[in-house]
């Protein structure tokens, strides 16, 4: 399928599938980030990478000297890929600001970058205002472009202070490789997103081979007929690229197919996970679970009021357990475990009523200690009637 790559030796070929595991963790590599130490082998072996990029996931990737960029496919409709640290203001700010980058040259001062990001804003018809939750929202996507290398702080630092001066140095080379649509067809933002979203020129084949390399739960009923269709066909096969191109490890299920990553360098939400809300989260699946019948895709109906009733019983069953402050405020603890259950694609849908995969059969916690109620003081065990002593020898010889 891939002929650069069925050439190489074994040990460049087990380069490759090491470098291709850490551009689909890093789709942009720079030589001073993490694992940046890797880009000199990328560089060496970026032909057969593009080649297994363009092959199996119509992926492009471009690599330089400084620099590796795999463009991969938009999230979509998927909004649980995303950065923690930019709201959806910030993300604004943050595509405002690469409007503003283009053609400023390679050093700006941040109150010109500041002045230009607003009047981009008032030219696309975005309300932006001088107060504090806007400068956190502009601070917060300039943050994220000096961690991309985008931008550098030359002298002076990013900060949420108006009056801080700070001269920037832009990567016109990085700058230009960061967006992953095609800009030049899109006709607007809502084209853009769908364009970049889109399926490789292998349409059903690259679509669901994106969806196995990204979401380590693809069930049948989520996806289109014909994608479900040629998945279950070709299941077999598919695993087997998985693993010889990308080290995953693929199971297939009557409802679908599980991936995982024997390292868990790709995982990016680790679960079960340390915290009061991934636990509380972990010990209320069983639970959820048994509330309500299964849909015929194995899909458990829970509602909001389920949600409540199970963590409820949970901080009471295990007061000491918890973190007070995560479980003082009910309403906002249930809020975090849909959140998370949602963000690990354990749960969708919306309005209060939301389906739970049947990938939650998968984690069944054991408690390692008796609810609170059924606890029972035990009695320490009565000590046993004195036998032979160390000294009886003794006494025998005084007698």
């Amino acid at each position: 399928m891939i002929s650069t790559f069925e050439e190489l030796p074994d040990i460049d070929a087990a380069n490759v599938v090491r470098c291709a595991r850490v551009l689909l963790r890093r789709p942009l590599l720079r030589a001073d980030g993490p694992d940046g130490d890797l880009l000199p082998m990328i560089y060496r072996q970026r032909t057969a990478l593009q080649d297994v990029f363009s092959g199996l996931l119509g992926y492009r990737l471009v690599v330089e000297r400084r620099f590796a960029r795999l463009h991969k496919s938009g999230p979509g409709e998927d909004a649980g890929r995303g950065v923690e640290s930019l709201s959806p203001r910030g993300y604004a700010y943050f595509a405002l600001t690469l409007a503003a980058l283009t053609g400023i040259g390679r050093q700006v001062l941040l109150s010109r970058l500041v002045s230009d990001v607003r009047a981009a804003a008032s030219e696309a018809g975005v309300e932006v205002a001088d107060g504090p939750a806007d400068r956190r929202a502009l601070t917060a996507a300039l943050r994220h472009l000096v961690a991309l290398g985008v931008i550098t702080e030359t002298e002076g630092s990013v900060t949420a202070d108006s009056t801080a001066e700070a001269l920037i140095t832009i990567d016109t080379d990085v700058l230009g490789q960061l967006v992953a649509g095609p800009l030049a067809e899109a006709s607007g933002p809502q084209e853009l997103v769908e364009l970049a979203s889109a399926a490789g020129p292998r349409r059903t084949e690259h679509a669901v081979r994106r969806k196995l390399v990204e979401d380590p739960v693809v069930l049948y009923a989520d996806l289109p007929p014909e994608q479900a269709t040629w998945l279950r066909e070709h299941v077999i096969n598919e695993s087997r690229l998985l693993e010889r191109f990308f080290g995953l490890v693929g199971e297939a299920r009557a409802e679908g197919v599980v991936v995982c990553d024997p390292e868990d360098y790709l995982t990016d939400l680790a679960f079960p996970g340390p915290g009061t809300v991934a636990r509380i989260a972990l010990l209320a699946l069983p639970e959820l679970l048994d509330r309500g019948e299964p849909d015929p895709a194995g899909r458990h109906p829970v509602s909001w009021q389920d949600f409540a009733d199970v963590c409820e019983d949970l901080v009471e069953a295990y007061p000491s357990a918890w973190s007070r402050a995560a479980t003082e405020d009910r309403q906002d603890l249930v809020r975090a475990v849909i959140d998370l259950l949602g963000r690990l694609g354990l749960l969708r849908g919306s309005d209060g009523v939301w389906l739970l995969s049947p990938a939650a059969h998968r984690w069944l916690p054991q408690p390692d200690a008796t609810p609170a109620q059924q606890q029972r003081e035990s009695e320490p065990p009565a000590p046993e009637a004195p036998g032979w002593s160390l000294f009886d020898e003794m006494e025998e010889a005084a007698r």
